[in-house]
């Protein structure tokens, strides 16, 4: 029943024509209240009548910026990747030979023994023989 009510209601042509007319009249007067500046002195922007300048603040698009230094050819961007390649497989070639340090049980305790003892610094609960300014 209350969408007929509803129905019969907002689909008359008397409310239809209404919110029209409050629509159009909010829709002139609307953008007619933002132009009531007074002022004439700023009739056209500054940037049309003066030109581009250089303010000094970055960027300046006005400004083509200048190239840093010059860029590399392909010859030399070649020549430069043979050489990076060339240092890659001097290092590679170096870290095959490498042999595990002949104090790695020294370092397996500490690795064990570690965790621990910075997890009890770390909670307050530090061993004096560890930290001297342990309270």
């Amino acid at each position: 029943m209350t969408i007929n009510v509803g129905g019969t209601f907002f689909l008359r042509p008397g409310p239809i024509c209404r919110m029209a007319v409050v629509a159009g009249l909010v829709g002139v007067l609307l953008p007619a209240g933002g132009c009531t500046s007074t002022g004439t002195n700023n009739a056209a922007p500054t940037a049309l009548t003066e030109g581009p300048k250089d303010t000094g603040s970055y960027p300046n698009l006005n400004i083509p910026p200048q190239v840093a230094a010059k860029q590399l050819t392909k010859e030399e961007t070649a020549a430069k990747l043979a050489q990076l390649k060339a240092e890659e497989q001097a290092q590679l070639s170096k870290g095959k030979g490498v042999k595990p340090p002949a104090n790695s049980a020294a370092l397996n305790t500490l690795a064990k023994t570690h965790g621990g003892d910075t997890l009890k610094q770390i909670e307050g609960k530090c061993d004096p023989t560890l930290d001297p300014n342990c309270n």
